[in-house]
């Protein structure tokens, strides 16, 4: 069993303070994710029921099992062991979710990576996760291969895909090889609670991604808390989505979360609005998650009214402002409402939702989860008043530790003593709270524009000039201004068939005037042919900065 040195996590005394549910104070004390999240089921005499939808196949669990179990094996050929880490670049389909569980049943450490990485970004997280191995989907094995000559280890990089003789002829290991003749049975290999489940990285905007580490116990509770009481998973259930699972909001959405509830997930490799909708109907999903992007995206193709819905129990979404107007303008069209939560990499998964209430607050990001503790700090210290914006404060079951905090960069030990204070993790989230205690997110706190001694959410400005009707696309940054300190810009893609002009400048302006008071106006208008965006299509207002 790989031992992990002491100094790769910080100091207990900048660790947050955890809390345990109620429901979870009889956890044992060694347990594996992948007997509690996959082969429990098995014997339960579920083995039947489908796990995994792609596209017209279907992927039951006692077939998953095996195909884990063989994973499992050829993994412990190669001398993967407990605690090391191992990478994970791939495209949502069944093998990411055998790779995952692969390496969950021998006690090894999933590192998701981001397919959008560039070599310089996989090499850093390959070398500062020390990973042993590598898993990639052969179509993005392009900055893989770039960047392996600056692999501090030995990396060993097993390829899904591809023809396997190429593959192998590359020094490589081919996934499809290491499967034939493997065993199907595989004993789990028991943890502690306590140790290292899984470590997702930061996108990066700022600098080197940062290594969130959840140990095994966080996995295990943020995975029934969700699934229980925010999306309310059943074996019956069917959760669809485009969330990347080598991203960490995929890796938690359909790598986690369903499989502890014994639901099935519907897997979209990418997103576009008519393969999501075919699959609505196709796979019969029943709970969607998305990003407020794609609803704006669903609710603008033309042929939406076409398909049926009528399956779908529950649409929630998270990582980024809904808005009102989204809301109500969903509502009207599906008669169905969005229950819109907050979570981070940091905290694993969510620790806010709208379905802590008994009907969503339009605009709001709802109420903590069980066993989670939130409140509102202003700038000076204080907790803030009912509808008061302040930094966001979150204690719970999960917490904001990081991997290698000061071994690689001292920047990262700063970042962690910023994380965590007295125990409560800050999240870096403007919000306020309303007297019926509803959180409504406004903005990132690196993100808002204070312009003139006004501060203004990005996001309000972006939903209003989003509704303009020759508008693709848009994202408001604010950017540095002599007098004012910053002034708000727009950058805007526009749909086929507009063209950018100083007259497409002032149509935007004058349709903004009727909706935002003068100060929160761009100032600035630049058009663009794309924005920059995370692969779960996540704005990255930093990059617009830039």
């Amino acid at each position: 069993m790989g031992k992990i040195p002491e100094n790769y996590l910080p100091p207990r005394d900048m660790w947050p303070e955890y809390t345990m549910p109620e429901e979870f104070k009889d956890m044992p004390e060694q347990l594996n994710i992948a007997k509690e999240f996959l082969d429990r089921h098995i014997e339960e005499g579920r083995g039947d029921n489908v796990a995994i939808y792609f596209m017209d196949q279907k992927v039951k669990y006692g077939e998953l099992q095996k195909m884990v179990n063989k994973f499992a094996n050829a993994l412990k050929e190669l001398g993967i062991e407990a605690q090391d880490r191992v990478g994970l670049r791939v495209v949502n389909m069944p093998q990411a979710i055998v790779a995952i569980y692969g390496l969950f049943k021998i006690g090894a450490i999933p590192v998701p990576t981001s397919p959008l990485w560039s070599k310089e970004e996989v090499a850093f997280v390959a070398n500062n996760a020390e990973m042993k191995a590598f898993i990639v989907n052969q179509p993005l094995i392009g900055e893989v291969d770039k960047a392996k000559d600056n692999f501090a280890q030995d990396t060993q990089i097993i390829v899904v895909g591809g023809d396997p003789a190429e593959v192998e002829s590359k020094g490589y290991k081919s996934y499809e090889k290491m499967m034939e003749s493997q065993s199907d049975v595989c004993d789990p290999v028991m943890v502690n609670k306590d140790d290292i489940g899984v470590i997702l990285y930061t996108s990066g905007t700022t600098g080197p991604p940062k290594g969130c580490v959840h140990f095994v116990r966080e996995i295990y509770i943020e995975s029934h808390l969700v699934g229980k009481y925010v999306w309310k998973l059943t074996p019956e259930d069917v959760l669809g989505g485009s969330a990347p699972v080598s991203f960490a909001a995929g890796f938690g959405t359909f790598g986690l979360i369903p499989f502890a509830r014994g639901s099935a997930i519907s897997l979209l490799p990418k997103f576009s609005p008519k393969d999501m909708l075919d699959l609505f109907e196709k796979h019969g999903i029943t709970v969607a998650t998305g990003l407020p992007t794609a609803y704006r995206a669903l609710m603008k193709f033309p042929e939406f009214k076409n398909y049926d819905l009528s399956k779908v129990r529950m649409f929630t979404s998270g990582g980024d402002a809904l808005g009102v107007e989204t809301f109500k303008a969903w509502l009207e069209l599906t008669g169905k409402p969005i229950w819109e939560g907050l979570g981070g990499t940091e905290m694993l998964h969510l620790v806010t939702s709208n379905a802590m209430g008994d009907e969503p607050a339009p605009g709001s990001i709802g109420k903590p989860l069980p066993g989670f503790e939130v409140k509102v700090i202003t700038p000076e210290g204080n907790e803030a008043k009912p509808d008061e914006v302040g930094s966001f404060c979150v204690k719970g079951p999960t917490g904001t530790v990081y991997w290698k905090p000061y071994a690689d960069d001292e920047r990262l030990l700063k970042s962690q003593q910023k994380g965590v204070k007295d125990g409560w993790n800050l999240l870096g989230d403007a919000v306020y709270q309303d007297k019926n205690g509803y959180l409504f997110f406004v903005a990132r706190e690196d993100d808002m524009i204070k312009s003139s001694g006004y501060r203004i959410s990005p996001a309000e400005v972006e939903e209003v000039i989003a509704k303009y009707e020759a508008v693709a696309d848009v994202g408001v940054v604010g950017i540095p201004d002599p007098e004012k300190g910053q002034i708000t810009k727009a950058c805007i893609v526009l749909k086929p068939g507009y063209e950018p002009s100083e007259e497409m400048k002032e149509k935007i302006l004058n349709f903004c005037r009727e909706h935002i008071a003068i100060y929160k106006l761009p100032r600035v208008i630049e058009f663009m042919e794309s924005l920059p965006r995370t692969p779960t299509g996540k704005l990255l207002r930093r990059k617009l900065r830039q």
